[in-house]
């Protein structure tokens, strides 16, 4: 029997995790009739399935100003506690609207139960479920006792009343395996794990038009090696391990090119590669503002690109990162078949390895022989192909969207009795 969903959380928009793989659920649960909705502080979903609170968004100015009170510190205000409470107030009557305007069945809250990125907006949520007894499936991405800056706070009874909340009306989704004994371990919640997915059922399209002059418009030429780098300028993606690959490979026809923007945390890091790029001798580019969410043109008319234009044309793909709750660029790499690198994060060794793909990988630094290896893969085009179409089949068999189809069947049969 088809439901109405709604999903919820502080934003969807974008290219992060949440928005993306938010969409593919959806998706999945459209295959068997049941409609979604969208509750959030920013979307960039059709608005005539949206309800858009901006108190709910996790950089609307109330919540910045509960935040610099909380965090870092072990005590709070009385009139900080009293302004988390107007705020959760207001966002409650908000979820009971939202409710009734679409006429909801179930709710999907999106991480906002797992990260206190915006605190009212949980604890709201915590008591509209404790209210109603609504059914509810939380898919948690990444948890406040996986971030540093979260482990010294002023609301640990907040923390354990809704970061999580213990309900009997509401399952619980995780993204790995370590996060799926860690809420055991530290809630005593159960919780069913679903890796982010991709429509492998599905190949992507070649290049269009549009896309055609990709490699042209970031200055690479026609024999370049470009060298794609998918991820935002942060410490932890380790970017200095794929300016290091590069120069390993002494062939100033490989050119790296990261994707995204540096962001607040990054501007230094950024300079340091920067000028460790220069020490190696590695063409390094950043092309952010020639990549956007939707392709349009900018104010100089220049052609805007999406990520997934870039990985047509990419020739490899780095994705040397420190650490990663999942890995959505690896997922990526795999879906539009390149080869890729990858460094053996935590829960790529113990969730991804296993399953038996074909990736160069290395542990914690690039060595010499890494990069003999990604040369003979850049310069055989039948050993890439055999790599990439293994990986192919290896991602189709464990992370296609049947894997998220069959379980949220389950949780919707029991929590409804459909």
């Amino acid at each position: 029997m088809a439901q109405n969903i709604g999903f919820v959380s502080t934003r969807f928009a974008g290219q992060d995790g949440v928005s993306l793989e938010s969409a593919k659920w959806a998706e999945v649960l459209w295959e068997d009739r049941h409609v979604s909705f969208w509750y959030s502080g920013q979307s960039d979903r059709d608005p005539g399935i949206s309800h858009v609170v901006p108190e709910a968004y996790f950089g609307f100015p109330e919540n910045k100003w509960i935040n610099e009170r909380i965090w870092g510190k072990d005590q709070r205000d009385r009139f900080v506690t009293e302004r988390i409470r107007n705020l959760t107030d207001y966002i409650k009557s908000t979820l009971y609207q939202f409710v009734d305007k679409f006429d909801l069945d179930i709710l999907i809250p999106q991480n906002c139960l797992a990260i206190p990125m915006h605190l009212p907006l949980g604890i709201a949520l915590t008591e509209f479920l404790s209210e109603t007894r609504m059914p509810a499936i939380a898919h948690h991405h990444d948890f406040f006792w996986e971030r540093t800056r979260f482990s010294v706070n002023s609301v640990p009874d907040y923390l354990d009343m809704s970061f999580p909340p213990k309900l009997s009306n509401m399952r619980d989704v995780v993204i790995n395996n370590e996060a799926q004994e860690q809420l055991a371990l530290r809630k005593g919640i159960s919780s069913l794990v679903i890796p982010n997915v991709f429509d492998f059922a599905n190949p992507p399209d070649p290049a269009d038009e549009y896309a055609s002059d990709v490699r042209k418009e970031i200055g690479l030429k026609e024999d370049d090696f470009f060298i794609l780098q998918p991820t935002r300028v942060v410490p932890r993606k380790g970017i200095e391990q794929a300016i290091k690959l590069v120069s390993l490979l002494k062939d100033p026809r490989c050119k790296l090119v990261i994707s995204h923007e540096a962001g607040d945390e990054g501007y230094e890091y950024l300079g340091m590669l920067e000028q460790l790029a220069k020490e190696e001798n590695v063409d390094m580019r950043v092309v952010a503002d020639r990549v956007g969410e939707v392709r349009h043109r900018d104010s100089e008319g220049r052609k805007i690109y999406t990520l997934w234009d870039l990985y047509l044309h990419a020739d490899f793909v780095t994705y040397p990162s420190l650490y990663e709750g999942f890995g959505n660029a690896l997922l990526e790499a795999i879906y539009f078949r390149k080869p890729v690198l990858i460094n053996r994060y935590s829960i790529f060794v113990r969730d991804i390895e296993p399953k038996g793909f074909r990736l160069m990988t290395m542990d914690g630094f690039v060595t010499p022989g890494m990069a003999e290896r990604v040369r003979q893969i850049l310069h055989d085009e039948e050993l890439r192909e055999e790599i990439v179409s293994h990986n192919y089949e290896v991602a189709r068999q464990f992370y296609s969207y049947s894997v998220v189809r069959s379980t949220l069947r389950a949780f919707i049969a029991s929590l409804t009795g459909y």
